[in-house]
């Protein structure tokens, strides 16, 4: 085969080459465009799922826009945990349950954890509510079913973990098997703790009754 005809066939090759390139690029960015919709409703519907689960008094949850300040960013980074975002829980009058904080523990056995804990004006967690978690089946994805109701009505203090049996509000029952997941998921709650006391707080009041139920004196949201 003369050299032009090797030439000719390595740029037709090559052509070819590049238009599947790019009809595979349009097709994929088509496919994108037209779910891109609703994968962002699936993804909401799943937020105000997450937020309801913690808050199911609330008649709405709306964003709430605040800023963590850099030495309290450092120290959640250093248990490996990060905020996202926070919204706010209102009533049907528009007066403030709380807030829902976002927070993810990148120290989990599998990856990533995040969740939502609904925290009331009193400091009170109303709930926490798993929104991914890929932990190992049978171990940390009980996650959910052993951790999680543990948090639920108690004063929003740093909580602890223990293999032997909690002694008071503020220890949780480490899953059998799964102290890393424990950790990690304890270690995203005391985030969202952290959060509102260092930031959210600054909106909600003081928390000198904290626990008590007492808002007399705290500034309505």
């Amino acid at each position: 085969m003369s050299e032009n005809k090797v030439g000719g066939s390595m740029w037709k090759d090559a052509l070819i080459l590049f238009a599947i390139t790019l009809i595979s690029g349009l097709m994929l960015g088509l496919v994108y465009q037209v779910t891109e919709q609703p994968r962002r409703e699936q993804q909401e519907r799943r937020i105000q799922e997450a937020c309801r689960a913690v808050f199911a008094q609330a008649d709405r949850f709306e964003e709430y826009t605040y800023t963590v300040d850099e030495t309290l960013a450092q120290e959640l980074a250093a248990d490996g945990v990060k905020t996202g975002t926070v919204y706010q829980a209102l009533d049907n009058g528009g007066n403030s349950l709380g807030y829902v904080i976002e927070t993810t523990s990148g120290e989990g056995y599998g990856g990533n954890i995040t969740l939502y804990a609904g925290i009331t004006k009193d400091g009170i967690v109303n709930g926490v509510s798993i929104l991914s978690i890929s932990e190992t089946p049978g171990l940390g994805m009980r996650a959910g079913e052993v951790l999680v109701p543990q948090f639920a009505e108690k004063p929003a203090v740093s909580f602890t973990y223990t293999k032997s049996g909690s002694q008071s509000d503020s220890e949780i029952d480490a899953i059998s098997g799964a102290t890393i997941t424990t950790k990690a998921v304890t270690n995203a709650v005391n985030g969202a703790v952290r959060v509102f006391e260092q930031v959210l707080t600054q909106a909600a009041g003081p928390l000198s009754d904290r626990g008590t139920g007492e808002t007399e004196g705290r500034e309505t949201v």
